[in-house]
């Protein structure tokens, strides 16, 4: 089958457009056609070997973990699957035995397997997984959209549904509102919850598209003060909640603009791994901190049934040819995109 893998660190130019072996199905698993995959973050951290991800080659590693497409065949032990149908992977694979699993805490899985960085993933015509990470989708919801979807929208609704628990009357400050994680945190805060959304970017253009998804506020932080801005918009009280996936660079201000009893989430750390924490302001205004990684198989279900109920739409920027991988790499790395980058084939 066609594939993008990768057989050494670096670049964009190590991605490889070639030939793999098309994976066998086994017990317990569903094999899918893969007709769109989003790119993450992930990605670029696999292909790079940064951030403790490091491998070793032979073998090469196909990329890739959010994936849509078509069932093609169904292993032994499988049901409530058929080959044609519609389907969208939960890329992350824990192990269903350990006592968070059994507990329906699978977030907190130790053995968990990530696809596209501990084996084979969905840069590629073909894919099999087992079929707990499968999800039906309604045929209202495009693959690109579903795509999109899995590693945008678990930590967020891991955060504000279940952590957070952000209500409908409360504030919530979105960081970053033109990469995927901040496009679903607005939908989910918005449509899902109905709470007010303060939300940050860098451009007038970047802030009008946050606006039309559902942000009642947007702060151009490039010649706005977050912290000053968002007393301004709230009286002085500050944000109930603060949705971060970018890690360092925003941290301060981001902390500093939650109220007295505010809950703070994080998910990503793209702009930098250490900050500085007032370790006064933290128990003196009784905040509390929560770190989310990804999400458990029942956030994902009840996102999917968002999803094709068209409650919430994840943002598509553009798409690439599965062929032209190194393209959107290097497009993802640019940063010059409003929602989530997809490979189609």
């Amino acid at each position: 089958m066609k594939a993008v893998y990768i057989e050494a660190h670096g670049g964009p130019e190590v991605l490889t457009y070639g030939e793999r072996p098309e994976p066998e199905v086994q017990a317990g698993e569903v094999k899918i056609r893969v007709k769109a995959t989003a790119l993450n973050r992930l990605d670029l951290y696999t292909r790079e070997g940064g951030r403790g991800l490091e491998k070793e080659f032979p073998p090469p590693l196909i990329l890739g973990g959010d994936c849509a497409g078509e069932v093609v065949e169904c292993a032994d032990g499988v049901a409530g699957f058929k080959p044609g149908d519609r389907v969208v992977v939960n890329p992350r694979l824990s192990c269903m035995q350990c006592a968070p699993c059994l507990a329906g805490q699978d977030d907190l899985c130790r053995r968990s397997r990530f696809l596209g960085s501990a084996i084979d993933g969905s840069y590629a015509e073909f894919i099999s997984v087992p079929a707990a990470n499968a999800h039906l989708l309604a045929d209202s919801v495009s693959f690109e959209q579903a795509a999109a979807a899995p590693t945008t929208y678990l930590p967020v609704w891991n955060m504000l549904v279940r952590r957070l628990q952000l209500k409908a009357w409360q504030t919530v400050l979105v960081l970053s509102a033109s990469a995927g994680v901040g496009t679903a945190a607005i939908q989910v805060a918005k449509d899902v919850i109905g709470a007010t959304v303060i939300a940050t970017t860098s451009s007038p253009e970047k802030a009008a598209k946050a606006t039309a998804l559902g942000a009642d506020v947007v702060i151009n932080y490039t010649d706005e003060d977050i912290r000053e801005r968002v007393r301004e918009i709230t009286g002085g009280a500050g944000v109930d909640c603060v949705v971060d996936h970018v890690g360092a660079d925003f941290f301060a201000p981001a902390f500093a603009s939650l109220r007295t009893g505010g809950r703070y989430g994080i998910c990503g750390a793209t702009t930098g791994l250490r900050t500085e924490l007032h370790l006064g302001l933290l128990f003196s205004q009784q905040k509390e901190i929560y770190g989310a990684f990804m999400g458990t198989k029942e956030d994902m279900r009840e996102i999917v049934e968002m999803l094709n109920r068209g409650i919430v739409k994840p943002v598509v920027d553009r798409t690439f040819p599965l062929a032209e991988a190194a393209a959107a790499h290097a497009a993802m790395e640019a940063t010059s995109f409003f929602g989530k980058l997809i490979l189609t084939q």
